[in-house]
């Protein structure tokens, strides 16, 4: 009785640790490939998709226009070179010197000379053959932009006038000759351009017109001149 008995266990015992055993073979086997298959899916995604990993690239913008692509674009490397700055030019390269020809058309010559000597601008009188002292134009025009020492021509609508010539005999030569020129008429210098007028032709209100030249000697006595004087 006791080896029955304990034989049936034995034979039950088997047939319950063979039915564990192969369960636990089972389920081991089913954890495994369940393993396996998710290395390999992960394996797989590695290879295939590395190229398509999305770089963290936080200076990536995606544009407004297009529709993403899921690949953010590299920034391109800086050259070091900007693009110049288009050159200033300074108010004063541009601007002129402000001096313009003044209004003196339609005035009497001898006050635009003077308008023109105040602006330091020189002055060229151009008389006519018509009657009266007006300028009737100017050359350059009135108002147009010029520079200090510009000569601008006045040109009168009628002949010279009368001038009075004034004696400069005993002056310095070049205060002579400005006397000269503010009474419209211009110095000849007949020996060179210093010291003291010893003589002038025409002498002190003698004949002459505007324009006319005086003929002045500077710092050494004149020679003598013939007697114009009929003999007797």
């Amino acid at each position: 009785m006791t080896d029955a008995n304990t034989g049936r266990h034995d034979s039950v015992a088997g047939r319950d640790g063979g039915g564990a055993g192969r369960a636990s073979v089972l389920l081991g086997g089913g954890l495994v490939a369940v393993l396996l298959a998710a290395i390999g899916a992960t394996g797989g995604w590695l290879l295939a998709g590395e190229d398509d990993t999305p770089p963290a690239d936080p200076l990536a913008v995606a544009t407004a226009t297009g529709s993403p692509t899921g690949r953010a674009t590299a920034p391109r490397p800086s050259t070091g070179r900007t693009t110049p700055s288009a050159p200033r030019t300074s108010a004063s390269a541009t601007k002129g010197s402000g001096l313009t020809v003044p209004p003196v058309v339609g005035t009497d010559f001898v006050e635009a000379r003077d308008a023109l000597r105040k602006q330091r601008l020189g002055w060229r009188l151009v008389f006519g053959s018509g009657t009266g002292r007006t300028v009737e134009s100017t050359s350059p025009a009135v108002g147009t932009e010029v520079t200090r020492g510009t000569t601008v021509q006045l040109r009168v609508a009628g002949p010279p006038p009368d001038a009075e010539v004034p004696d400069v005999v005993g002056d310095d030569c070049a205060k002579a000759a400005d006397e000269l020129v503010d009474e419209g008429l211009y110095p000849r210098y007949r020996s060179g351009r210093s010291g003291k007028v010893s003589r002038q032709e025409p002498a002190e209100d003698g004949q002459a017109r505007w324009n006319d030249e005086v003929s002045i000697w500077c710092g050494a006595t004149p020679p003598s001149l013939p007697s114009t004087n009929p003999p007797f």
